[in-house]
Formats: structure tokens, C-alpha cells, sequence
């Protein structure tokens, strides 16, 4: 049972194939925005299979970390996959607190990140790490403040199955001023998180070729990969349980995850990439006010 919850459904496999095709859709809509045919459908797929019959190149500094690196990443996305798919499929068997859980190990992927670029001793994978780090500093603290806004709301419940069941009965917490407000700011993140443009600058093929990624080849920059994909599910997913849980029929929850993905690749072919310090000051300047004004708005009932 346990093998069939991580690594079939809803954890790794699963996971990793909607990723996959979320990927190509975002492929697939970029390329047209840009007056391109796009890749076909398989295509993600194939990438995957053929980056692992690649050479593997492994820099002399600290190969153990730069190896271990994307398999962490890869681990916590699907630890999280399968805790939120546990939430919403069976609610009996979550646990308390497992929402700091998810919040704690959604930090983990760009975490190994910044340890697989500076383990690589590269000067422009260095550079990737550097803005890695700045980026994580900067969405977390709003992030962590739209979290705050939704235990507010649903009246200090740190349980994800208990947040969903507290939206079946009072309405989602979108439908409310603070939760509308944190929802906004817990998408933006999203796309930080993703390290979608306009957030990408770690890796910036244009200016640092591929900055953070530079040193990785085969196995370990296909499970990168892999995880990014893996994260196009599994974030947009954590919101919906989150913000937007009152009817999580399939129906509804395919409606409003597409609304999401839509959403993120409308946000990424409209905005050109910003500066880390741009972004920083985004983040911890507007955004930030956003947040704590919503958590104000939740304080005092709305």
C-alpha cells in the first residue's frame, strides 16, 4: 500500500505524467504566442528518456552533494504529492500539522537547488545559486503570510483534510476579501516558486546559460527537470485545497486547476524576467503590505 501511494498514485508516477503533459501545454501555448508550431504531446516524455541515456558529468568539487542534490528535490515533490492527494482522497488517514509539513518541504526544491549549483563550483552556476537564494528569501515571507491568512480564516486549522472540510461548509476561502487577497499573493509566489518569468532569473539562459543547471547533464538535470514538472501539479493543487476546496468533485478540480495553469502561462508570455533586486523589492515592498493587510482583514472577520 505504502509503494502504491509514493510511487503510483497520487505519488510519483501520477504526478510526474500530468506533469509532464502540464508542461507540454505550456510548451505548446508559448510556442503560439510566439508564432510557433509547439512540440507534440509526447515530447516532454521523450526529453525525459533521452536526457537519461546521456552522459552524466560530475564536476571534482563535491560530487556526493551534486549528485544528491536533484534526488532531494525530487523526494520532497513527491512526498507532497502524496500527502495532498491523501487529503483530498482519504481524510482519515492525515495528520496534524501536515500542513507545516507541506509548507516546510516546498522549500526543499530550490533548497537543493542552491546546494547542486554551489557543490558544481562554477562561477555562473554560483551566480544562479546566489539569486536562488535571494528569490527564496524574498516570496517566502509573503507566502508564509497568505498561509497565515487561510489558518485565520478557517479558525486556526493547521490540517490540510480539516481546511478542505471547513470550505465544503462555510464556502471556499477565496470567496472572502482576505482570502481573495493571500490568493492572489500565493500565486504570484507560485510562479517564483516554479521559477517562471518573470522570476527565472536564477537560471536566465539569455544572460548565465542556464545559471544553476550549467554543470548538470543526464540523469540528474532529467530529474530536475522531472521535478519542476512535478511542482506544475503539485503547487497549483496545494492552492486549490487550500483556497479554493468547497467542491473538489473531479470535474471541479481538473476546471480549476486548468483556470491555474492557465493563469501561470498567461503570467509567463506577458512579463519579461526582472532583476533579483527588483524582485526582492516586490516581494518584500508591495506584496508584503498585501499580505499583512490581509491578515488584518481576516483578524477582524473579513
Amino acid at each position: 500500500m505504502i509503494f502504491f501511494n509514493y510511487f503510483i498514485f497520487p505519488g510519483f508516477l501520477f504526478t510526474a505524467v500530468i506533469g509532464m503533459l502540464a508542461s507540454w501545454v505550456d510548451r505548446k501555448v508559448t510556442a503560439r504566442v510566439q508564432w510557433r508550431q509547439g512540440p507534440p504531446w509526447y515530447q516532454s516524455f521523450a526529453d525525459f528518456i533521452k536526457l537519461l541515456g546521456k552522459e552524466v558529468i560530475v564536476p571534482r568539487q563535491n560530487r556526493r552533494l551534486f549528485l544528491v542534490a536533484p534526488l532531494l528535490a525530487l523526494a520532497s515533490v513527491t512526498v507532497v504529492a502524496t500527502l495532498l492527494g491523501r487529503s483530498m482522497l482519504r481524510p482519515q488517514e492525515s495528520f496534524l500539522g501536515d500542513l507545516i509539513v507541506v509548507i516546510y518541504l516546498l522549500t526543499i526544491p530550490a533548497t537543493a537547488l542552491i546546494l547542486g549549483a554551489s557543490a558544481s563550483a562554477n562561477p555562473l552556476a554560483s551566480v544562479g545559486a546566489s539569486r536562488e537564494i535571494k528569490l527564496v528569501l524574498s516570496y517566502e515571507l509573503p507566502f508564509l503570510l497568505s498561509m497565515a491568512i487561510v489558518i485565520l480564516k478557517s479558525g486556526g486549522l493547521i490540517r490540510i483534510n480539516d481546511i478542505i472540510r471547513y470550505q465544503m461548509v462555510n464556502g471556499s476561502i477565496l470567496s472572502s476579501a482576505s482570502g481573495a487577497v493571500a490568493f492572489v499573493a500565493a500565486i504570484l509566489c507560485m510562479q517564483a516558486k516554479l521559477g517562471f518569468v518573470p522570476f527565472d532569473m536564477s537560471e536566465a539562459e539569455q544572460e548565465i546559460m542556464a545559471g544553476a543547471l550549467i554543470e548538470y547533464s543526464g540523469a540528474p538535470l532529467a530529474i530536475f527537470k522531472l521535478t519542476k514538472q512535478m511542482l506544475l501539479v503539485v503547487l497549483p493543487i496545494f492552492l486549490i485545497s487550500l483556497f479554493w476546496a468547497n467542491n473538489l468533485s473531479v470535474m471541479w478540480v481538473i476546471l480549476k486547476y486548468v483556470i491555474l495553469l492557465v493563469i501561470i502561462i498567461l503570467i509567463k508570455n506577458t512579463n519579461p524576467r526582472v532583476k533579483i533586486d527588483q524582485a526582492t523589492r516586490f516581494f518584500w515592498g508591495p506584496m508584503t503590505v498585501i499580505c499583512i493587510i490581509g491578515v488584518i482583514l481576516a483578524l477582524i472577520g473579513y
